[in-house]
Formats: structure tokens, sequence, C-alpha cells
């Protein structure tokens, strides 16, 4: 199979102007973003579909191909800094491979614009949950610990 034509482009045509830039840009957020441990897919996915002509499962592939030495320099980190449970971590890497495993079939199985939409739901659903755990997180003086952001 040969690999997908990867064409840069740019929102208002056909020109590369400042898609380099943006996928550059793009990419040290996420590896920011994924360094605290979220994920970088977030806003990866959405650029990449933005500044270049691949299909959403493209996008979500590039992102897996990604995840793999952010997630792994994150891990690396965290298990220094003693914040990885390795009982749970153990318990959760077998169904981990397993979801993600159901996962991308089911990725390559549904239409690219109904999986966009699904994605676009998962983030606004993500958005919302941060948003109301922001709120709950006061003290018993209503002071504000952290704003969930």
């Amino acid at each position: 199979m040969a690999p997908p034509d990867i064409r840069l482009v740019s929102p208002c045509g056909s020109r590369p102007h400042g898609a380099v830039l943006g996928v550059l840009l793009a990419g040290l957020l996420a590896g920011i973003v994924s360094g605290m441990g979220i994920g970088g897919g977030a806003i990866l996915i959405p650029v990449i579909l933005w500044v270049t002509d691949v299909t959403q499962q493209q996008a979500q592939g590039v992102n897996l191909l990604y995840f793999l030495p952010t997630a792994a320099v994150a891990l690396v980190t965290h298990v220094k800094n003693g914040n990885v449970e390795t009982p749970v971590a153990k318990s959760l890497i077998w169904t981990g491979l397993l979801g993600a495993a159901a996962g991308a079939l089911l990725a390559l199985w549904l239409e690219g614009e109904l999986l966009r939409k699904l994605f676009g739901g998962f983030l606004f659903a993500v958005g919302l949950a941060e948003l109301y755990k922001g709120r709950k997180r006061q003290t018993t003086d209503g002071k504000e610990k952290d704003h969930g952001l």
C-alpha cells in the first residue's frame, strides 16, 4: 500500500504559507500538554485536519504515532517523581491495549465525517466535565483552589 499523499494547505487556499508554522506550533503545544498528562490529540488532530489534506482516520493515526514518544517521556518523568502506582498501572495496561485495538478497528469502520463528529462531541464533553470539576473544587470558606482549566 502506498503512503497517503499528505499536502499542507492553507485555510485560504492551496499554498502552505502559514501551514508549516501552524503544524510546528501545534506540535509544540501538544507536546507541552502531553507532558502534563492530558494528551495532545485534542490539539493535534484538529490542526492536522485544518492544515493538511488527510482524512480523519489518517489524522488519528498520525496522532497515535506522535503519542508513542511523548508518552514514553511523560511516563519516565512521572515514574521518577513517584506518581505511578505500579499495581494499578499493570492492570490498566492490558485493558488499555484491548480498548485501543477495538477503538482503532472501530475508527477504520466508521465514516470519516461521523468519526469527526464523535471526536468533536468527545472534546466538548471533556471540556464541560473540566469546567464542572473546576467549579466543584472549592474549600469550605468558598475560595477556589483550582480553576479547572
